[in-house]
């Protein structure tokens, strides 16, 4: 930017590119509302006040706040590439996130980071990749590649990353993993993953750098976490939703501490609701402030990264920028990426070409089973998996009958290793069918439940090379989902996907009345071996409490 032409600008001597005219302005650093006209200049803000523009929009009676920012998402959970997801987002409101790579790298390593990178740059949103640290996520599972500590000091030396992504492996830390502490030795922003973590083990984990976390479930949860120096992520996504809970923490003086995140949101939720407007909306449902719920959807995320100029609606600042009819954020009337229209009334504006997918295409490799290999003996002393609607926290449980619970499976599909983990889980029943999918946090492994044996083999041999969702009733392919980017994403339109994906789900409610939108959230988390408190990997349950194997399995 030439500060000469922007001064000009700014005192209104020289006409703006564009201006918003008498807009209501929804201050985020002043805490206030008022009413102005935007002066924006290439990609920046010269102004509020009274500007004159080359080309003036009439934007009378709507408020204009700063572009939404996403503090941590995983772009594959959304099953979409990352040009597509940026068309979606964008139309929301949203004009940057901090996104971890993760999955792709459990499946592709290197292979999927580039491919990750190289796409995000074929887009405007900004996407600021951190390097994930956890690759993978713990010593006691099978996935597709490692990441250690020296590969992570290459890659970010490499450039393209914006620091740490979440440090989950907090056992591995608290133990002084040689890998894990050099880590923390590399970048200057590191991402925290901490469920119900306290205490001196909390002071430990903290003080070793970690910014942030966005694992809290409850109240008390939330004031240690804040009282240790944690900024506290609000995630409201589609299998985890925490905004009710930690709402009830949201002060005048902890107001600075929290941003909103998505985690890990479908493609069909975000294009009904959004995803960091959804938050925003929610929030002020129920009773904050419509400034504090910008607030903590823009700039407090910017701030909590050290973005400069960027969150608000301020000369200087980077002109991202959304116009809404009302105060809530529902397909905004305008959306400005660096100054640009790139969305109007929910639709993006623009068109981005995917790159080449062939590096991670085909990527699922297992190795030939029989029916008897799913078999699991079930008795009255059989540990099961409990798991709560809506909550990734699962507990173990016994004295089920068999009635009551599901078989699940979780098979290594990376290196043909034969391995299988098995379990039964209760909280929903599978009627005569099976599910099987290629993406199961974070390994990505495949996951599977169902009635029984017969009708998941057959859902797991559906998945083919490509991988992706597989859904089998009475031993018949019923319904199938390409994921034909490393099992994980799909190279179709968000409006075909998630119409895919609606069919599909249809289909699980035949198999499931009662727990449809369960089943899909275990099928993805139950082989999450870092949230508490037992899981599945490929080699059996796991007691993540003690972070080992389940003693009697």
């Amino acid at each position: 930017m030439n500060k000469k032409d922007f001064i000009e600008r700014a005192l209104g001597k020289v006409k703006c590119d564009t201006v918003l005219k008498g807009g209501k302005i929804i201050d985020v650093l002043g805490h206030s509302i008022y009413e102005g006209d935007v002066g924006i200049y290439e990609d920046v803000i010269v102004g509020v006040g009274d500007y004159q523009g080359n080309e003036e929009i009439d934007v009378s009676g709507m408020y204009i706040a700063p572009g939404l920012i996403d503090s941590h998402i995983h772009i594959e959970s959304t099953m979409l590439s990352p040009t597509a997801f940026a068309e979606l987002v964008l139309s929301k409101g949203v004009t940057s996130v901090f996104a971890d790579p993760h999955e792709i790298a459990n499946v592709k390593g290197e292979e999927g980071l580039d491919f990750m990178l190289q796409n995000g740059k074929n887009t405007p949103l900004d996407i600021y990749y951190m390097l994930p640290s956890c690759v993978p996520a713990t010593p006691f599972e099978h996935n597709g590649a490692v990441i250690d500590a020296e590969k992570t000091k290459q890659l970010y030396e490499k450039g393209g990353f914006y620091g740490l992504a979440e440090m989950m492996n907090y056992p591995g830390l608290l133990n002084c993993d040689e890998d894990v502490l050099k880590k923390l030795d590399i970048c200057p922003y590191i991402d925290g993953h901490a469920p119900l973590l306290s205490g001196k083990r909390l002071n430990a984990y903290a003080g070793c750098g970690i910014t942030n976390d966005h694992e809290c479930s409850t109240v008390a949860e939330v004031y240690e976490k804040i009282k240790t120096g944690l900024n506290i992520f609000i995630r409201e996504g589609t299998g985890a939703k925490n905004l009710d809970v930690i709402m009830e923490c949201v002060t005048p003086y902890t107001l600075p501490h929290f941003a909103f995140c998505t985690d890990d949101k479908q493609t069909g939720a975000i294009i009904k609701e959004g995803t960091i407007g959804h938050c925003i909306n929610k929030a002020i449902d129920k009773g904050l402030d419509l400034i504090s719920a910008y607030t903590i959807g823009s700039i407090n995320a910017a701030k909590i990264y050290g973005l400069k100029k960027t969150g608000a609606i301020a000369p200087g600042y980077k002109a991202d920028i959304i116009v809404n009819k009302t105060k809530y954020v529902k397909d905004p009337e305008y959306v400005f990426k660096n100054g640009k229209i790139v969305a109007r009334k929910g639709e993006a504006l623009f068109k981005t070409n995917l790159v080449n997918i062939e590096s991670v295409s085909n990527t699922v490799n297992i190795k030939d089973f029989t029916t008897s290999d799913l078999s699991l003996e079930f008795t009255k002393d059989t540990p099961v998996i409990e798991i709560k609607e809506n909550s990734l926290i699962s507990q173990l449980a016994k004295g089920k009958g068999r009635s009551e619970v599901s078989l699940c499976i979780n098979m290594e599909r990376h290196n043909a290793t034969g391995n299988i983990g098995k379990c039964y889980v209760s909280g929903f029943t599978v009627k005569n069918g099976a599910i099987a999918q290629t993406i199961g946090h974070d390994s990505h492994n495949i996951t599977a439940l169902g009635s029984d044996e017969k009708n998941i083999e057959l859902a797991i041999k559906s998945l083919g090379k490509e991988g992706g969702i597989a859904l089998v009733e009475d031993c018949k392919l019923k319904a199938f989902l390409k994921l034909d980017i490393a099992g994980l994403m799909s190279t179709a339109e968000p409006k075909e996907l998630a119409k895919q994906y609606q069919a599909l789900t249809e289909k699980v409610e035949a198999l499931s009345p009662e727990g449809s939108e369960t089943i899909m959230m275990v099928l993805t988390f139950i082989s999450l071996l870092v949230i508490p408190h037992y899981k599945l990997s490929d080699r059996g349950i796991f007691d993540v409490d003690r972070f080992q194997f389940y003693e009697n399995v």
